[in-house]
């Protein structure tokens, strides 16, 4: 009683402040679409930052897709078990063996700069896997490719949620992951196209396109403002200023809500760096800081032990375990996979600012839960007519529809919310560790389920389901009693969510002391001017 007590659901134990900005923020009724200024920087987001996540979802659709490729079993001998294995989850382990030095590239180069540095290395992996000539070179070329992509996806991923106007933040952030999804459904469809080649170039095309995103990311990132959060962390006010009047007030030096944003940012952060030593320690510090740290490990591990990783990677061997193994067939249920994907990852995003964080996080778990549990039963009546010699259709068609539904409930949670919820739990300070923590527990797990699905399936077939039954169970109680809400408010107001009132409350007067300090001077302004 006295645990469940202490972590009561949707009770933070700090305060979010007076969320002055969001208030101000709210009363602005004009469109983003009417901004000029703000528009162009959106459009400017997508191939530069809000594109990073095509290159994961590329590389777990190409995975898949190539296992189903003639000539790529053939050149690579046709890896089955533990190397299949390993050839899949060699992307997570080089993610893994980056992450320790994120912060700190991060930090020294700042957003834009690691999303650079990031893509140029994922080019030279995406040029090595295109002309592997034996597997150990292919595997190492993931690593590579897995090396570059945490620091594009944990700086993307700030820079968007940094640069975004309060109200399309959470918009913007859930777009980060449907981009997966256009990734997918693009190397699902060249390698539908290549197919067909009777060469290795079957599978070589595909594996070199996979630089296409980083290139242009390259070519576009630097068109971007840099975060006013780093510049102003550097003591670069007077560019951040700029950028922020530019954007979020078109133009506009006399904005209420840019004077209120800005001092809100920098009070936030000289607050933040007074009890931050930018170390990793920093994570275990405080209780407040403790419980972000449990919250984000434990969302790494949500989102890549959810289930999701066995129907991305093996998506050609869950089909044979249900009577269809005509690679065509194949192909094409893969390419509608993606498509589907897509849209119900879309649409979530899209609709995301209608509902509470919590509220769709407990409607993700719970519905994973219930579609597994169905595919885990019409699984075991398919494969058991499969092994017998038979085929059950109905219980075929039932696993096909169930792999088809888990999509939708996970997008609703793990997928729409994943970075709009890390940006918003972590202050900026620890925002680059925050994430890379997340990025770290989700590439273990992400590592250690694409090494062990292949072998699940050939040991236990059906049961390994059973497996992800029980985790989902315990992500279900998880949410209910340790996830917080942060909707409806400025990263800077979440910033002490975990902590006592006071920082929070500091913050809170010096964006209060600042826009009535500026009301004082326009009514002597007009005073003056009257006289």
């Amino acid at each position: 009683m006295g645990i469940i007590k202490q972590f009561k659901p949707n009770k933070p134990t700090g305060s979010a402040g007076d969320p002055i900005v969001s208030r101000l923020a709210a009363e602005d009724k004009v469109s983003w679409i009417r901004k000029p200024n703000l528009r162009f920087l959106y459009f400017l987001l997508v191939p530069a930052a809000i594109g990073i996540e095509i290159t994961s979802g590329f590389d777990s659709q190409l995975i898949n897709a190539l296992q189903i490729v003639p000539s790529w079993k053939t050149h690579f001998h046709d890896p089955q078990g533990s190397l299949k294995g390993i050839i899949a989850a060699a992307y997570s382990l080089g993610a893994i063996l980056s992450l320790p030095f994120i912060p700190w590239v991060d930090n020294k180069f700042g957003r834009r700069g690691s999303i650079f540095i990031g893509s140029a290395i994922m080019v030279i992996g995406a040029i090595i896997q295109g002309f592997s000539t034996h597997v150990a070179m292919y595997i190492v070329a993931r690593l590579l490719l897995g090396f570059g992509i945490p620091a594009c996806i944990v700086a993307g991923s700030s820079l968007i949620g940094e640069l975004g106007y309060p109200k399309e933040r959470p918009i913007l952030t859930s777009l980060f992951n449907v981009s997966y999804f256009f990734g997918q459904i693009i190397a699902a469809g060249i390698v539908f196209g290549t197919n067909s080649i009777a060469s290795n170039w079957a599978w070589r095309i595909p594996s070199l396109l996979q630089l296409a995103p980083s290139l242009l990311q390259i070519a576009f990132v630097y068109l971007l403002p840099e975060s006013p959060r780093w510049l102003i962390s550097h003591d670069r006010i007077e560019e951040a200023e700029a950028i922020l009047v530019k954007y979020h007030a078109e133009g506009n030096p006399d904005s209420e809500f840019v004077k209120g944003e800005i001092e809100q940012i920098r009070t936030t952060i000289q607050l933040e760096a007074e009890a931050s030593k930018r170390s990793w320690l920093d994570l275990l510090a405080t209780s407040g800081m403790r419980r972000r740290t449990l919250i984000t490990s434990m969302l790494g591990l949500f989102t890549q032990w959810s289930g999701n990783t066995l129907i991305s990677y093996f998506f050609g061997d869950l089909m044979s375990m249900i009577g269809i193994n005509d690679d065509v067939t194949k192909q094409k249920l893969n390419v509608g996979y993606a498509a589907w994907s897509l849209v119900t990852g879309a649409t979530v995003a899209l609709i995301v600012t209608r509902f509470k964080r919590r509220t769709l996080y407990m409607l993700c778990t719970l519905s994973l839960l219930a579609v597994y549990t169905g595919w885990t039963v019409s699984m075991q009546k398919a494969t058991t007519a499969e092994d017998a010699g038979g085929h059950n259709a109905g219980a075929s068609i039932a696993s096909a529809f169930f792999i088809f539904a888990y999509q939708p409930c996970y997008n609703i949670g793990f997928n729409a919310l994943t970075y709009t919820y890390m940006v918003e739990v972590w202050p900026y300070m620890e925002r680059s560790r925050g994430i890379a923590v997340f990025q770290l527990f989700g590439r273990l797990a992400g590592f250690f389920t694409t090494f062990v699905n292949p072998i699940g399936l050939d040991n236990i077939s059906w049961k390994w389901l059973i497996v992800y039954v029980c985790w989902l169970t315990y992500e279900v109680v998880f949410v209910w009693f340790f996830f917080p809400e942060t909707a409806g408010r400025t990263l800077e107001e979440l910033a002490f969510l975990f902590e006592g009132d006071e920082r929070a409350h500091l913050a809170s007067e010096a964006v209060e002391k600042t826009l009535h300090a500026d009301e004082k001077l326009s009514v002597s302004g007009k005073q003056e001017h009257q006289a």
